[in-house]
């Protein structure tokens, strides 16, 4: 089972745990990420030991390339110098040199491939740990909009009886009738205070008038003025049959009286 093989699994595993327990979706969803992070990190520590190796095994070959050029050029040194023994103890260690030299170089592009696998995967979970962060918001909203709706059936469910409408319309009928009750009371208590002041304004209005009649008469008093009396005015007998205005004679002429 390859290394990613087994983070998947564990995750999968881990999820299926918390799914089965019915925790709450959001605590479910960071935990989730939680565990997806730390087998990132595990998984990216193994990523980066198979990069080691594979230049460890680059090196190697490296080095044993070298020596196979080395013992070349020894060989070639021996030749021109008429030391065949020689050349042919150095054409031997080149050989080897190269054998080692193609075994490493198997082992290394062999190790490079799966490094290049790793690095892939490990591209493609950095992928979906991102979107599982995108997701996790939406999946977050969904399950308390879910809840509350939830929330809402239960709450309208629990009062089908119309018993809490009931004490509500009792309630408005309560208020309305203390309303008209405080209403009654302002307009009866507006009432009384109309004929009170009206009563008020009459009195007021007759002492007004004898203050002033007083000093009117203290008025005349100051200034040597006798009051007048209003009597009503008395007819004499000779009122009673007016005697036409008629001419007056003195002597031989008669003066008429203008």
């Amino acid at each position: 089972m390859g290394l990613f093989d087994r983070i998947g699994l564990l995750v999968r595993s881990n999820l299926n745990s918390m799914v089965s327990k019915a925790e709450d979706p959001e605590k479910i969803l960071n935990q989730l990420l939680i565990d997806m992070r730390e087998q990132f990190i595990a998984a990216k520590k193994q990523v980066a030991v198979a990069i080691a190796d594979e230049k460890r095994l680059h090196a190697k070959m490296t080095a044993a390339q070298q020596q196979t050029s080395e013992w070349e050029e020894k060989a070639m040194l021996a030749v021109r110098k008429g030391a065949d023994d020689l050349a042919r103890e150095a054409l031997t260690r080149q050989a080897a040199a190269k054998k080692e030299a193609e075994e490493w170089q198997t082992q290394w592009v062999a190790q490079k491939q799966q490094t290049e696998k790793l690095r892939d995967s490990l591209k493609t979970l950095q992928k979906k740990i991102d979107e599982a962060k995108r997701k996790k918001d939406l999946l977050i909203a969904r399950a308390k909009r879910a809840e509350a709706q939830k929330t809402i059936q239960q709450t309208m469910g629990s009062m089908n009886d119309n018993s809490a409408f009931d004490a509500f319309g009792r309630m408005t009928e309560k208020v309305e009738q203390i309303e008209a009750e405080a209403d009654a009371t302002a307009e009866l208590a507006g009432a009384l205070t109309t004929e009170e002041q009206s009563l008020d304004a009459k009195f007021a209005a007759l002492e007004s008038e004898g203050t002033a009649e007083d000093a009117l008469a203290a008025l005349k008093a100051k200034m040597g003025m006798a009051p007048q009396v209003n009597a009503p005015a008395q007819l004499g007998h000779d009122d009673e049959f007016p005697v036409p205005d008629i001419g007056v004679q003195t002597g031989d002429k008669q003066e008429t009286k203008a």
